[in-house]
């Protein structure tokens, strides 16, 4: 069987955030498919796009997986309803569990409903910031610059008050 390397973005800005964020990375470990091989911290957010609206928890999450890149993203899905999580709601706007594939091996698609690398990543300090944490010379494969580069380059563009985050510290 093959085995690929994906990160999952997982978020929440509803109720228990923390917790819903570690039973999101616990029901992938409850996934035969998958196994977790290394997390970000968990960090305090603001929100993009939709600000109106709580700051999230963020973090990210390496995986090992048998899947494919579309059964996994089925997968998440089923996760993120499991939760409790609404289909319909306002773009960028709250959620109880935001499971996203940021990357999947080298793999670049634009499928209708599936985009790898997820296609606003390199705009997202949320995003770039935990994947430093885990490997900050993973190459980002449509711009063939490493993720540390990525996030360099955002923060020197962003004002001081735009995308802060602040670590979250609580006990893994």
């Amino acid at each position: 069987m093959i085995k690929h390397t994906a990160y999952i973005g997982v978020g929440s800005n509803i109720g228990k955030k923390l917790s819903n964020c570690k039973n999101g990375i616990d029901a992938l470990t409850k996934t035969k498919e998958i196994q977790i091989k290394e997390w970000s911290r968990f960090y305090k957010t603001e929100p993009v796009d939709y600000k109106d609206q709580d700051w999230f928890i963020n973090a990210v999450v390496k995986i090992e997986t048998t899947l494919d890149p579309f059964q996994l993203f089925k997968k998440l899905k089923r996760i993120e309803r499991d939760a409790g999580r609404v289909d319909g709601c306002v773009r960028f706007g709250p959620r109880i569990l935001d499971l996203d594939i940021v990357l999947f091996d080298d793999f670049v698609t634009n499928s209708p409903g599936l985009i790898i690398p997820h296609p606003r990543m390199h705009k997202r300090r949320f995003v770039l910031k935990p994947i430093c944490d885990i490997d900050p010379k993973i190459v980002h494969p449509v711009f063939k610059k490493e993720v540390q580069n990525l996030l360099d380059v955002l923060v020197d563009v962003l004002d001081e008050n735009e995308q802060r985050i602040v670590e979250y510290r609580c006990d893994y």
